[in-house]
Parts: C-alpha cells; structure tokens; sequence
C-alpha cells in the first residue's frame, strides 16, 4: 500500500509536538517540584543563616524584620485594650479567667513552658485572697421553667358558691434556679393564681438559698415547703408532676383550707448520714410558724410570738429496694389565737411510699395534737390517706382513699374541718412529654350523714 509522502510528514510533526509537548510538561513538573523544594529549603534554612550572619546583616533583611516586629507590637496593644474593656464591662469575667481550668485526671498534667528567667507569679483574684468562693457569671445565668394547668370541675356540694361548675386557671408556676456558685444554689417558685374572687394575685412560694458544704451537711434560709411526711416535699406547686389533679385534702395549701403548716419561713439544714445500704436521710427546720390571728397564714415578715416552730425528719432509702422511702416527722409550735388561751401544737407524721417508673404506692398517716395551756385538754386529729396507680404505656389509672377527722370541740380547726373522707378514681393520660390530661371522681362524706359528689377534668403542662 502506498501512503502519500505529505501525510507521513504530518503525522511525524504531530507526534514530534506531542512529545514535546511532554516533555514540557514534564519539565514544568519538574521546575515547579524543584522551586517548592527551594522555598521549603529557604524557609527552614532562614533561621540558622539568621542565626550564623548576626554580625553583619543587610538591610534589605532588616527592614521587613522590623516592620514584622511592629506589627507585632501593634496587635499586642490592640489586645491589651480588648481585654481591659472586657474586665470593665464584665467585672467577674476577670476573676473567672485568671482561677486556672479544671482538668480531669485523664487529662496530661500541664508542662511549663521553658524559659530564661523565672516568671513573676500572676496576682490572685480577690476572692481568694479573702477566703471567698469566686463567682463565674457564665454559670449563674437563671434558669426557668414554667408548669400550669385548666381545669373543668363540678360538684354537688350545697352551699359552697366555688361548688359551681366552671373552668378554671390553674396555678401558673415559674420555678427558678441558679447556681451561684459551686456551693451556692438558688431556687424559688413565683406563683400566679385567681382566688375565688377571680382576681389574681402573686406570691413567692418558695426561695430558698443554700450552701453545700457536702453530702452531710446543707443549710438553706429562706422561705420552703415544712419537711411534714412525705407529699408536701415531694410535689410542690406544680399538678403537672402529680398523678392526680390535686393534693389530698390532708395536704392542702393553707389559702385552699389546709389544716397543716404547709409553708415555713426561716432554715434548715439537711443531708445524709452515715448508714451504708439504708440511705437515712434528715432534715432539720427552724421557723416562724403558722398565724392564726391574721388573714395571711404564712408569717412572711412578721411573727405573733418570739417562739419558733420546729422540725425534724428523718428517712431511709434503701439501696436494695430501689423508690422506697420511709420516714417520719416530728412538728411543734405555740399557737397564740385571738380570745383563746395559748396552745401547744405537735404535728407527729409517718409515711412509707414506693415510686417506681410504672407502679406507685404512697401511704401517710398523721396525728395533729392541740394543747391549751392551762387546761388539762389535749384535741387529737387523725388523718391518712393512701394511693395507688399503674402505668400501662400512656395511660395511668389511680385510685386514692383519704380520712380526716376533727373534733367537733376543737379550738383551732372547728367548725371548717371536722370529719372527711372517702374514695377517689381517676385516669391519667400523657399526651406527650410535655401534656397530661387528667380525669378524677371524687365522692367525699361528712359528718352527719352528708355527702356530695365532684368531677374534674384537668390539663396540665409544663413549658
């Protein structure tokens, strides 16, 4: 076969351009690898040539070290001023930065750095220099959430004007917290809530600060739930946390009728002792009391007498039967009502409760006692109730027997109180994490042979 000479040239210039075209290719390749090994070479080598010509050095080389020197100055004043505006606008932001971080102790412990000359030591916060735990504002930010509830609730009670069938607002409760520091804690409940004249008013139900010195020893001042048995340090103002849609009557707040010194002002200490397995428990409380001359129960401000009311609580959770608790709480105070003679109160309460995540048992029984001095009378109130329920994935049913009973002579709670008791049935349903719809029946007897009947419907919910 004969090929045409002209062609056989084109195709020998187009391979000798491709393997030229390789060849610088593979040049550049090669010019580029090289200068990046020169510039790797050059940077590495700057310092020891630096190092070897200190003698005599050029100005060329001088002049971009300088302005590199000044730059460097600039900056380190520039962040001298960022910090001191900090520490102005942030005066615990200082002290929190100068106390050394926390290490774990799989954390490498820290290795000082060498140097030619021993370093001054860096001044000491004031807080420390006093004795003073520092604080840190970054962890002492509040810290709040929300619980309430609407109810709809009928009765058949003659007489009462609140018997009527309506709905209601529940108590709108916003539970603060705050850690202080790492032993000062803060918390408090701010509640909202209508009266029976459907205005609303405000109260603190709780504040409480404390210092944990350790697991042994607490103190807290302020304004908190009377360690009394079981239910009244357990669930405090919030229907979202109980399984029913309310406290047994035993345990109802003092502007709901309540017979107990529910709420307290003054201290307490509390924590463990030392028992192994048996998990003792004990609390401690000194306070104002209860009023009984005044509108207002809670002795906020101002006590009716220089005697103090006093506390002391002691349980066990044993290790072994995990949501078991037993306890028992002895209560004493001087009651000083108007137009009576003083009386001497003791509140004696035992409780033995089990709170597992499906099944619940609580059991509580009391004996209220009044004493009027100068007489030989002692008034004896008995009271208990007891509840069980069961959780079937959402839905938990409940049952809840309670008893009362006042004496129809007694000086402080008659005629309000007297005899009360009877069964309770009701279902809660857990919408979500958040929502629980609750339905109770209550059928209550009194003294006398009466008796009524009570049906609530009851949303509540946490925010």
């Amino acid at each position: 076969m004969c090929i045409p000479k002209s062609k056989v040239r084109v195709e020998m210039n187009c391979s000798a351009v491709g393997e030229l075209g390789k060849l610088r290719t593979g040049v550049r390749g090669r010019t580029l690898a090289g200068l990046a090994v020169f510039l790797f070479l050059a940077v590495i080598a700057t310092p020891l040539l630096r190092a070897q010509q200190t003698d005599a050095p050029s100005n060329a080389k001088k002049e971009p070290e300088e302005a590199l020197l000044k730059r460097v100055v600039q900056l380190e004043a520039r962040l001298k001023e960022v910090e001191a505006a900090l520490a102005k606008a942030q005066p615990g932001a200082a002290v929190a930065a100068t106390a050394p971080a926390p290490h774990s102790a799989a954390d490498p412990p820290p290795v000082a750095a060498s140097a030619p000359q021993e370093a001054a030591p860096a001044p000491q916060p004031q807080a420390e220099q006093t004795g003073q735990e520092p604080m840190d504002l970054n962890r002492t930010l509040l810290h709040i959430r929300g619980y309430s509830d609407v109810d709809l609730r009928g009765s058949t009670l003659k007489g009462d004007p609140t018997s009527t069938t309506a709905f209601g607002l529940g108590q709108v409760n916003l539970f603060v917290t705050s850690d202080v520091s790492d032993k000062f804690k803060f918390l408090s409940e701010v509640v909202f809530e209508a009266g029976s004249d459907n205005v609303f008013g405000v109260d603190i139900e709780r504040m409480l600060l404390t210092y944990s010195f350790n697991d042994y020893l607490n103190v807290s001042v302020g304004r908190y739930h009377t360690a009394i048995g079981y239910y009244n340090t357990a669930y405090h103002h919030s229907t979202w946390f109980q399984t029913a849609t309310g406290r047994p009557f035993l345990f109802a707040f003092e502007d709901q009728g309540g017979i107990l010194p529910i709420h307290n002002l003054g201290a307490s200490i509390t924590g463990k002792v030392p028992s192994g397995s048996l998990g003792l428990h004990y609390v401690a409380e000194l306070g104002n009391g209860r009023a009984y001359r005044a509108s207002e129960p809670v002795q906020n401000a101002v006590d009716e007498n220089t005697h103090k009311a006093l506390n002391f609580a002691v349980f066990a959770r044993p290790e072994r039967i995990r949501g078991l608790q037993v306890g028992f709480s002895a209560y004493r105070d001087l009651l000083t009502p108007a137009a009576v003679p003083a009386i001497d109160e003791t509140i004696f309460a035992a409780h033995a409760v089990y709170t597992g995540l499906d099944f619940e048992w609580l059991n509580e029984a009391l004996l209220i006692r009044h004493s009027p001095q100068g007489t030989p009378q002692v008034f004896n109130t008995p009271g208990f109730y007891s509840q069980i329920s069961r959780r079937y994935r959402s839905y938990r049913p409940y049952f809840r027997y309670q008893y009362l009973n006042a004496p129809a002579s007694e000086p402080i709670f008659s005629p309000s109180v007297g005899l009360r008791h009877g069964p309770s049935f009701g279902l809660r349903y857990d919408m979500s994490e958040f929502v629980a719809v609750k339905m109770q029946y209550d059928y209550t007897m009194l003294r006398g042979d009466r008796a009524f009947h009570t049906l609530a419907l009851q949303t509540g919910f946490t925010f």
